[in-house]
């Protein structure tokens, strides 16, 4: 059987699919893969690559998204850069565009913030720390 190499995509809903997106690409570096409009059938969606072959799927709809925290009381999901310094930078812009963010905690293993995007949604945005390399064993 073959393992599962990763996570292909995350659907989040929205009132306001341009802010939306917005934010995610301007204060975050997201990309936009693709726009679809609305149809008869189906609302309008976008798709954003946060790097690697992961997205977001945002679809527009006419009711509010949920806002709490998970169990853990943390977002229950995350996105991740590759640095402290480009944390700190997109704290930075963040703060800058008005949004509410929080502090910069360092955990054994990573650094975090939990972020609330225009819908009020947590969001974690981390930095894996360096790993220290262990002594090898000596051998005799």
């Amino acid at each position: 059987m073959p393992e599962l190499f990763g996570i292909n995509h995350l659907t989040l809903s929205t009132t306001d699919l341009d802010r939306l997106v917005t934010y995610y690409t301007e204060l975050l570096g997201a990309r936009l893969a693709f726009e679809r409009a609305a149809t008869a059938s189906d609302p309008r969606i976008a798709v954003i690559d946060v790097g690697g072959d992961d997205h977001l799927v945002i679809v527009e709809t006419a009711t509010a998204p949920g806002t709490d925290l998970d169990p853990l009381g943390n977002a229950g999901w995350g996105l991740r850069v590759a640095t402290h310094a480009q944390l700190c930078e997109v704290r930075e812009a963040i703060l800058g565009a008005g949004w509410p963010v929080g502090q910069i905690e360092t955990l054994p293993t990573q650094w975090t913030m939990t972020v609330r995007d225009p819908d009020g949604r947590p969001v974690d945005v981390r930095a894996h720390r360096p790993r220290t390399s262990s002594p090898s064993p000596t051998t005799g």
